[in-house]
């Protein structure tokens, strides 16, 4: 009888140990990926480009979102890997035909998406693990062969409850590479539905306006905690004051607004998406 009830407590712990790292490994935390990176010409003769980005995870090399496709009727054999991977599929992708100097984006330069975590199939979110974001390119300097890509590369990077912040390094002629991966919710307070302070508009662009009613000063912060712009606000000031972040790096930035009754700041996530 002793050993029936030890065996059975036994099982109980064991089932419970199981369903909690089941729970574990298969959470599904909500966020925002941010990824920047710029691609400079091989050479001078190199005036064109065709490219994509997309998510896969990187234990099963399952497609999970392509981000950005771009290329023409004439050169749409030179991203076989994407086409593998993906069955071309481009839920909310940005796509367009092969870039040149004359495109926005140009066919090199800085170039950035974000990802919200969801897959492009489900449309939900996926479960937490280790990603890639993978990038195949082809230029004319001279053209691949057909079929071919000239490059292809990928970047991993952990979805989960914590923020990830990366500044890999690349293969040639790739620099200024920033990952970001914020859970949602992180490092920001709730601000109540009678907040007198707003940040807007949310992706932006460039420019930002900031809400100063009730405010003694505010801070722009980035991913690594450094203050990029800060002001000092006399207490009497009410309006909304435009800020232009268009100078900085695509990504994601926290705008922390003290108020002048409480002197504690709101904190508000904002992306910059030039």
């Amino acid at each position: 009888m002793k050993k029936k009830i030890f065996f059975s407590l036994l099982m109980g712990l064991f089932l419970c140990l199981a369903s909690s790292n089941y729970l574990k490994v298969n959470a599904q935390t909500a966020g925002t990926l941010s990824f920047t990176y710029t691609q400079t010409a091989p050479s001078g003769t190199a005036t064109k480009n065709v490219m994509a980005v997309w998510i896969e995870d990187s234990l099963t090399s399952a497609f999970v979102k392509t981000k950005m496709r771009y290329w023409s009727s004439g050169t749409n054999d030179h991203l076989p890997t994407w086409v593998a991977n993906s069955a071309q599929n481009l839920t909310d992708a940005t796509t367009g035909a092969t870039r040149t100097a004359a495109t926005l984006p140009s066919a090199f330069g800085a170039k950035t998406i974000s990802w919200d975590g969801k897959g492009a199939v489900s449309g939900t979110t996926v479960t937490d693990g280790v990603y890639k974001i993978m990038i195949e390119s082809s230029y004319c300097d001279p053209q691949p062969a057909n079929g071919q890509h000239w490059l292809l590369y990928s970047f991993f990077f952990k979805k989960g409850p914590n923020v990830v912040h990366l500044t890999p390094t690349g293969p040639t002629n790739f620099s200024n590479i920033v990952i970001d991966w914020v859970p949602t919710g992180t490092g920001i307070e709730t601000i109540s539905a009678n907040s007198t302070t707003n940040v807007y508009p949310n992706p932006t662009n460039g420019m930002i306006n900031i809400g100063i009613q009730q405010a003694s000063s505010f801070k722009i912060e980035n991913t690594l905690g450094a203050v990029v712009y800060k002001e000092n606000i006399g207490k009497s000031a009410v309006g909304i004051k435009t800020i232009d972040l268009s100078k900085f790096e695509n990504g994601i930035y926290f705008v922390k607004v003290q108020s002048a009754i409480t002197n504690q700041f709101q904190n508000f996530k904002i992306f910059l998406n030039k």
